[in-house]
C-alpha cells in the first residue's frame, strides 16, 4: 500500500483529499494540529471500508524545527512515502497596509516555509527511492487577486514557482512535482459569504457555479496516479472556469 502524507487532512478540503485517496487504495498519513470531528466520522468510515488505510499524525506546521524529525518517524513506522500533498494553509483577511506583522509572517511561515521544509525531508526519502509524487496545492488567487488578500495570494503564488523548479531539481530521481489551484469551492468558507456575493462570483464563471471539494480531490488523486507519470512541473487549474 503506498503512504500519502495529506496536511491539513482533518478538515474541508484536506479531509476531502483523504477520503478520495483511501478510496483509491492510499494509506493517508493525515497531518493536522489536532482531530476535527469530521475527521473522526470520517476515521470510523474509513476504518469500515478501507481497514488501516487511514492514520492520524499530529503536527503544528508551524513549528518548523519539528518537521525533520516528524518525517523521520514517520518513515520509520510506515515505511517509504510515496506521495506528499502540502494542503495546509491559512488566511487572513485585511488590506496590507493595516495587517500586524505577525499576521504577515505567520501566514508565510506557514504557508510557505512549511511545505517547503516537509518538502525537503520528504523528498530526500523519495530521492533515495528513485520515485515520488508532490503535489502543492495553491489558489486562483496566485494568477487573480483578490481585494484583502494580498499576502494570501503572495503565498499561493510562491508554490507555483516552487514547484515548477522543484520539478526540474527532481525529476532525474523520478520524482513528479505539480500544483492544484483551487478557485472558489463549496465549502464552509464560501457559505459564509452572503448570497449577492455567492451569485456574484458564480456569475463570473464559464459554469456559473462553484467548483466542488471533489473536483479537486479527483484532480489531486490523478496527479498521484500512475496515469501522470509524465505530469510534472505544471498547475491544474479547478474553479468552474473563472479564470477562463
Amino acid at each position: 500500500m503506498r503512504n500519502v502524507l495529506v496536511t491539513g487532512g482533518s478538515r474541508g478540503l484536506g479531509l476531502g483529499i483523504v477520503r478520495k485517496l483511501t478510496a483509491a487504495g492510499y494509506r493517508v498519513i493525515a497531518i493536522a494540529r489536532g482531530e476535527s470531528e469530521q475527521f473522526r466520522e470520517a476515521q470510523n468510515e474509513i476504518e469500515a471500508t478501507h481497514p488501516g488505510s487511514l492514520v492520524f499524525s499530529m503536527l503544528d506546521l508551524a513549528e518548523i524545527e519539528k518537521i525533520a524529525g516528524f518525517v523521520s518517524q514517520v518513515r520509520k513506522e510506515y515505511g517509504p512515502i510515496y506521495g506528499l500533498v502540502n494542503n495546509a494553509g491559512i488566511s487572513h483577511e485585511g488590506t496590507l497596509a493595516m495587517m500586524p506583522m505577525a499576521q504577515i509572517e505567520k501566514l508565510v511561515r506557514v504557508n510557505v516555509l512549511a511545505p517547503i521544509v516537509l518538502t525537503k525531508y520528504v523528498a530526500r526519502g523519495m530521492m533515495s527511492d528513485g520515485s515520488g509524487r508532490i503535489v502543492n496545492v495553491s489558489s486562483i488567487m496566485a494568477f487573480t487577486g483578490f481585494s484583502g488578500l494580498s499576502v494570501y495570494g503572495a503565498t499561493k503564488s510562491s508554490l507555483i514557482g516552487f514547484t515548477r523548479s522543484l520539478a526540474r531539481e527532481v525529476g532525474r530521481n523520478g520524482i513528479t512535482v505539480n500544483s492544484v489551484a483551487p478557485g472558489f469551492i463549496e465549502t464552509q468558507l464560501t457559505e459564509g459569504l452572503d448570497a449577492e456575493e455567492r451569485d456574484r462570483i458564480k456569475r463570473r464563471s464559464a459554469l456559473r457555479r462553484f467548483a466542488e471539494v471533489d473536483d479537486v480531490a479527483n484532480a489531486v488523486e490523478y496527479l498521484l496516479s500512475d496515469k501522470a507519470k509524465n505530469i510534472t512541473g505544471t498547475v491544474i487549474t479547478v474553479d468552474a472556469g473563472s479564470t477562463a
